[in-house]
């Protein structure tokens, strides 16, 4: 809503590309079907109905009764009508209509002239084509097929018979070309109370983009205090805008953000910026920018650019509005790639690595060692697939890695600054494969051999100049290299049987799986680690060739098989799964050799056990249940369990639980006994809702504990009310931790006016990131056409 004399309401949709780039998938409205823009008005034959017609010798033709005249362009209605053949003036007396594209004035008479599109109407009605806005007013002025005016004026875009909110003024212009409607000295009224009064009120008639102020924003949380924002978004181009958003916080200030979007035929993108100058809490100006772009090039080639970084640690702590993701973000990624995919076997990128790594400033807290550069990295894969009968693949990577040093200011970290903890390097790598797949019905075979090849070039830094000592036996400017040979075969059954399934004709299957990996053992203990971890273990882990994820700077010696039993129950008329029960386990010939450093090498000869079951028990209640089992102790490692009921929509229930042992207890169980070991286990139960209370009134919530904390680590609780037509409120409360000892808490108030915009902080995308199955309660309005309605 415009306001004190600004331009006109904004409508922000995502930017559209020209209209002479089209849409594919998209369905287009034929061209036969686009209204002319300009038609010759001595080429326009007109149609007269009436109960009666007369002329006169001065080209007046009088319609009486019913009285209608019709061109291909505009219709005109009433009780009686003079019309003027030669000049297009049409004189109107009782029930009179007007109607072009699709929007019609009604008025108990009127004068109009049909070919100047111009004329004067008496206590006009009207209804907008577009959305269904409808108005009144004394006295209706009409300058063209797209300006009006309107004396003692009310409008609403709400498509309703007893609107809830409506716009009144003495003077109201329409633009409807511009897509703006402009009330002067206006009041927005909202069930009968002003909301809202500026001397100068511009609202949309459409669901398009132009310029003009967004609606305001009204909300508060712990850490900036209560704030309001008002947004002004330009229209720049079809295929570019921008949005400058003023934020004033009551406890920092005023901060300045942007957002610029672009959008052509090969590329698009958007930035996005904040500023505030010497927030008066952190004693510092604190600043944000975001860029990511996408562009083609042709003949293959391609870029991607995406940049963030903050002015200071803190600084989603302090500024997050949509939660969790936000307020913990330890990692802001630089990346950018110029890649080829322009042969038929071929790919290829270059891609730069960088990252900003934002501490936790809280006390207690450990230092993160911030990830490696990769500055650059090259990779090309070959691959053919089915040739002969045989899948070839090749990927070969050089990478750079160059360990960033801490160059902050925190006191509790000073240590670490200005001194490599980590040796920076050049890493070559190659790993080439060979398949040959034997796939038939109810079976399949896959055999598989690779070679790995790889150099390291490394930058050892001296141990006055580190934390770390050097590996035993490196000298520094050491290269290190190697050859790792890897052999697998996986095979696979599927049976079937016809069951039932709570009395209903299911298809039930039996599929077990073997896969045999072989990899000799390599001596890789000079080799440094730059990107690589333990991997998770899981159902596709367990079939995987490397038991370390990430980069190839570690490959597990392997002699080794993984047994996997899977059984489903589908339904027999639709093929839809209603039970799978999962189970699957290695077994291993050899002892473990290759660890990463400072983890002991595995000593059993079988892993955990994985298992999994999920359910669709009925058509509204799932669940789902997976777990890591240690045999050898019968303790879990990792476990998740979820149960989902949706028993209509806008009504959800959900509750999840997951465990994840201390990844160190994994790789060593007897560091539980070190002293000042700290257990970095994770256990937490998650609770979600959206549930009707009434007809109109809904809840939402979701509740997320630490078991092993003893703490809640984020709370939203919150209220939606549907109103009868065109509004819906909500209140939305959220608390979620931000670091180890702080909180920040957030309120979200908004007012949707359906055909108008909202007033307040949007909390949707906060709703539909983290209250599972959320749906939202105020559908769309519908774009309409000039050919939905017919006189």
């Amino acid at each position: 809503m415009a306001v004190g004399g600004a331009a006109a309401q904004a409508q922000e949709p995502a930017v559209v590309a020209p209209s002479t780039t089209p849409v594919v998938g998209e369905l287009q409205v034929s061209p036969k079907l686009q209204l002319h823009a300009k038609i010759d008005d001595n080429g326009i034959s007109s149609f007269l109905v009436a109960d009666k017609i007369e002329s006169d010798k001065n080209g007046l033709v009088i319609l009486t009764g019913g009285a209608e005249v019709r061109r291909i362009d505009s219709v005109v209605k009433g009780d009686h009508i003079d019309y003027q053949r030669s000049t297009g003036a049409v004189r109107v007396r009782g029930n009179g209509l007007i109607m072009r594209d699709g929007n019609i004035v009604r008025g108990p008479s009127f004068d109009y002239n049909i070919d100047h599109e111009t004329g004067k109407v008496e206590f006009p009605t009207f209804m907008l084509g577009a959305t269904g806005g409808t108005g009144k007013g004394s006295e209706g002025e009409i300058f063209s097929r797209s300006e009006m005016q309107l004396t003692d004026a009310t409008y609403s875009g709400c498509p309703c018979p007893d609107p809830a909110w409506y716009i009144e003024a003495p003077k109201v212009d329409f633009h409807i070309d511009k897509n703006e409607g402009v009330a002067h000295n206006g009041v927005l009224y909202f069930k009968g109370i002003p909301l809202l009064a500026s001397p100068y009120l511009s609202f949309p008639l459409r669901q398009e983009r132009k310029s003009g102020f967004l609606l305001p924003t009204y909300g508060g949380s712990s850490s900036g205090g209560y704030e309001v924002t008002l947004p002004y978004y330009f229209n720049l181009a079809p295929n570019y805008d921008l949005t400058v958003t003023p934020r004033y916080m009551s406890k920092r200030g005023l901060q300045l953000g942007a957002e610029f979007r672009y959008l052509g035929s090969d590329y698009k993108g958007q930035v996005t910026g904040t500023y505030l100058n010497d927030d008066p809490l952190a004693k510092q100006n604190r600043w944000m920018y975001w860029w990511q772009h996408q562009q083609t090039f042709g003949n293959g080639f391609y870029a991607n650019v995406d940049v963030s970084a903050v002015s200071d640690d803190n600084y989603f702590r302090d500024f997050s509005v949509i939660g969790l993701n936000q307020a913990t973000t330890n990692y802001l990624p630089r990346v950018a790639t110029l890649g080829w995919s322009g042969a038929k076997y071929w790919t290829a990128s270059l891609q730069a690595y960088t990252y900003q790594t934002l501490q936790d400033t809280s006390d207690g807290a450990a230092y993160l060692a911030p990830p490696y550069d990769k500055l650059p990295e090259l990779f090309v894969r070959g691959a053919r697939y089915d040739w002969g009968g045989f899948d070839v693949a090749s990927n070969n990577t050089v990478t750079r890695f160059v360990s960033p040093l801490y160059t902050g200011n925190l006191q509790q970290f000073q240590a670490y600054n200005g001194v490599h903890i980590l040796p920076n390097g050049t890493r070559f790598a190659s790993y080439n494969t060979v398949s040959y797949p034997i796939v038939r019905a109810g079976w399949y075979v896959i055999p598989k051999v690779g070679v790995h090849l790889s150099q390291y070039n490394t930058d050892w830094f001296g141990r006055g100049q580190t934390l770390l000592d050097l590996p035993v036996g490196i000298q520094p400017g050491s290269t290190q290299s190697r050859v790792v040979p890897i052999a697998s075969i996986d095979s696979g059954m599927t049976f079937e049987r016809n069951t039932t399934f709570f009395g209903k004709d299911a298809i039930q299957t039996l599929e077990p799986r073997i896969y045999y990996l072989r990899v000799p053992y390599r001596d890789q203990s000079q080799i440094p680690v730059y990107d690589t971890g333990l991997a998770t273990f899981n159902f596709a882990q367990a079939f995987d060739e490397n038991l370390f994820s990430g980069g190839w700077d570690r490959i597990a010696d392997a002699n080794q098989v993984t047994l996997g039993l899977t059984s489903r129950w589908l339904d027999q008329s639709s093929g839809f799964e209603r039970l799978s029960l999962s189970v699957a386990q290695r077994i291993y010939f050899a002892d473990q050799h290759v660890t990463l450093p400072g983890i002991n090498p595995r000593m059993n000869k079988t892993s955990d056990y994985l298992v999994g079951a999920s359910a669709a028990l009925t058509d509204t209640l799932k669940t789902r249940f997976d777990a890591q089992f240690n045999p050898q102790n019968n303790q879990r490692n990792r476990m998740t369990a979820s149960l989902r009921w949706q028993p209509k929509r806008l009504a959800t229930l959900a509750a999840a639980y997951r465990y994840a042992r201390d990844p160190s207890q994994l790789a060593n169980p007897l560091i539980v006994n070190t002293p000042g070991y700290v257990n970095n286990s994770t256990e937490q139960v998650s609770l979600t809702a959206q549930w009707p209370i009434t007809r109109k009134l809904f809840a939402v919530g979701r509740l997320d504990y630490s078991l092993q904390d003893k703490r809640s680590t984020q709370t939203i609780f919150g209220f939606e009310y549907k109103g009868d037509c065109c509004w819906t409120a909500r209140v939305v409360y959220q608390r979620y931790a931000v670091s180890l000892q702080q909180t920040n808490s957030a309120v979200f108030f908004q007012l949707e006016l359906r055909g108008l915009g909202s007033l307040g902080t949007d909390p949707i995308n906060l709703l539909s990131r983290s209250i599972t199955g959320y749906q939202n309660i105020t559908p769309p309005i519908p774009n309409k056409t000039t050919f939905e309605r017919y006189e």
